[in-house]
């Protein structure tokens, strides 16, 4: 199977110079001007960077002892590109060609599907990130009530981790900012919402090769490898449907990425998506991470009066949607370096109040605001006339 796209990287590049910091920020896109999401975006040799969000767009923010650095631009389906910081930023109207590597796998493959899947599980620790490494997390979650978004929280962590072959050993949060909470239904999880983004991956489990039927979807290309597309389906334990999908490498059995489903026989849902990066050793860690679960709740007596209150209408249920958003910044792998400040514990995350310090937020790499991002701050600012800033100083 041949691809032959073309990524244009078209970058409103704009730079700002505060507190030593310069902004790197562009829009990632396909020859068609869809936007390209998660692509990894960084400065490989400091193990720093971002990924694009849903809509191509990415944020970076470097040091000015990092301008002489090469940003390097990954995504799965297209050949790696390399710029040196200071070349990006010089750039007037930026359209910067990137061709996709010419996948030449044959359709019949040597393999079973099933045993490239084996490969990939044994040989995980080996090409992930094993030893300790301490990832720098924006981790977002939104809590959406009756298709009304009503409330926002994110949390800035250090989280100490060996990668998908072993667990999370613990973390640290450092920064929160959340909005008014608006919920009728305000369900606190018995853990930190990171704790389900770890239990969640299905790396971090024993997969049972066997449970799944897989079939090959295709092939594409990763940083100079072939990969192959992988999907499995069948139940679980408790007859809930699901699948699994993996981008494994055709040579060295490396999991690039993989995306998830999960429909509980109960009406509920769940999907999400897992992407790893490269470091310079090549060692893969991860690079950005979402999920949504989707449900609905049944309307208790103060549920109903607080619908009635807001001028709406009574009924048995209302659905309920939570996404998860988590964008790696950073990788710290010198232990000596680890930051072991902040709050940490076994509880829900809406939990942890830290001051809301609006000058550490303006300078940390955010990812650019998204249409779903800029409906959910209007909404929430709708509800009762609040300005989303106001909210942040207010409520953590």
């Amino acid at each position: 199977m041949r691809y032959n796209l073309t990524l244009f990287l078209l970058v409103f590049s704009s730079f700002i110079y505060s507190q030593n910091k310069t902004v790197v920020e562009g829009v990632i896109v396909d020859e068609y001007n869809y936007g390209v999401p998660y692509a990894a975006i960084g400065i490989l040799s400091k193990n720093l960077g971002t990924s694009s969000n849903d809509e191509g767009a990415f944020y970076f923010l470097v040091s000015d002892k990092e301008l002489n650095d090469v940003l390097e631009i990954s995504s799965i389906g297209f050949k790696t590109f390399k710029i040196s910081i200071k070349d990006y930023i010089s750039l007037n109207e930026k359209k910067i060609v990137l061709e996709e590597n010419v996948t030449e796998l044959s359709d019949v493959l040597v393999k079973s599907n099933e045993d490239y899947v084996r490969l990939a599980l044994k040989n995980l620790k080996e090409n992930t990130l094993n030893k300790p490494h301490q990832l720098k997390v924006l981790y977002r979650r939104w809590s959406v009530e009756d298709n009304i978004c009503r409330y926002y929280i994110e949390h800035f962590i250090n989280v100490n981790d060996r990668g998908p072959y072993s667990n999370i050993s613990d973390f640290n949060i450092t920064q929160t900012r959340n909005s008014a909470d608006y919920r009728f239904v305000n369900n606190e999880q018995k853990l930190h919402a990171l704790r389900y983004m770890e239990w969640n991956n299905p790396l971090r489990k024993s997969i049972s090769v066997r449970s799944y039927k897989w079939r090959k979807l295709g092939v594409s290309n990763y940083d100079g490898e072939d990969v192959i597309i992988l999907n499995g389906t069948g139940l679980d334990d408790r007859g809930n449907e699901r699948s699994l999908k993996l981008f494994i490498g055709f040579d060295t059995y490396s999991i690039y990425k993989l995306e998830f489903s999960k429909v509980p026989l109960t009406g509920k849902s769940m999907d999400g998506i897992y992407v790893y990066k490269k470091n310079l050793d090549g060692k893969l860690y991860l690079s950005y991470h979402n999920r949504e679960y989707k449900a609905f709740v049944k309307v208790t007596e103060r549920i109903n009066n607080l619908l009635l209150q807001s001028g709406q209408r009574s009924r048995k249920y209302i659905p309920m949607d939570y996404r998860h958003e988590v964008f790696v910044i950073g990788v710290e792998e010198d232990k000596k370096m680890f930051d072991y400040t902040g709050m940490t514990g076994q509880k829900d995350m809406t939990l942890f109040k830290i001051p809301y310090d609006l000058n550490f937020w303006k300078n940390i790499s955010l990812p650019p605001e998204t249409k779903f991002y800029k409906e959910n701050i209007s909404e929430l600012e709708s509800l009762y006339g609040v300005p989303i800033e106001t909210q942040f100083e207010y409520s953590n």
